[in-house]
């Protein structure tokens, strides 16, 4: 496919490249996939403790080269204790993938309700003690790389039938 600029996007020159992108997208769908059945469990079988916030800030990044732009992640850090020991929590999702916002505002709303040095409850899975995060639900920043790795697959297995 030809743009205006004269550079043109055909896919791997290959089978085996074909293959290998196909592989890829199964992966980051599938770490998707596991990363949300992981922060399902988290939010079922969490208990709540005490926490205190003590790092609140909105950081700017620039995005990616197939997503340019700014983005914007919230920064939160919280102390907890939980069975006697203490520990720094550092998420707001149970989710490993981290979301980041398009705009300023998106990411205030996330931290919205949270004060430096404020109290605040957050949830530790007990088998996991030190991974405490503060929103009991869950994020959809997994359901989006299911997404990105499920069409890069279609499009990779489109490719290499192509090249049959």
């Amino acid at each position: 496919m030809a743009d205006d600029s004269g550079s043109s996007i055909n896919g791997p020159d290959s089978l085996a490249g074909a293959l290998l992108y196909v592989a890829i997208g199964l992966a980051i769908a599938s770490y998707g996939g596991y990363d949300y059945v992981q922060q399902t469990e988290a939010v079922r079988d969490s208990v709540q403790v005490n926490a205190t916030i003590t790092q609140l800030s909105i950081e700017t990044g620039s995005g990616t080269s197939s997503n340019p732009g700014t983005e914007y992640e919230p920064i939160v850090e919280f102390a907890y204790t939980y069975n006697g020991t203490q520990y720094t929590g550092t998420k707001l999702y149970p989710a490993t993938i981290e979301q980041d916002y398009e705009t300023r505002s998106g990411a205030e709303s996330a931290i919205e309700g949270y004060e430096q040095g404020g109290q605040t409850t957050a949830y530790v899975e007990p088998n996991e003690p030190g991974d405490a995060f503060l929103k009991n639900k869950t994020s959809n920043a997994p359901l989006i790389a299911i997404g990105i790795g499920g069409i890069f697959t279609l499009a990779s297995a489109a490719s290499a039938v192509r090249k049959l």
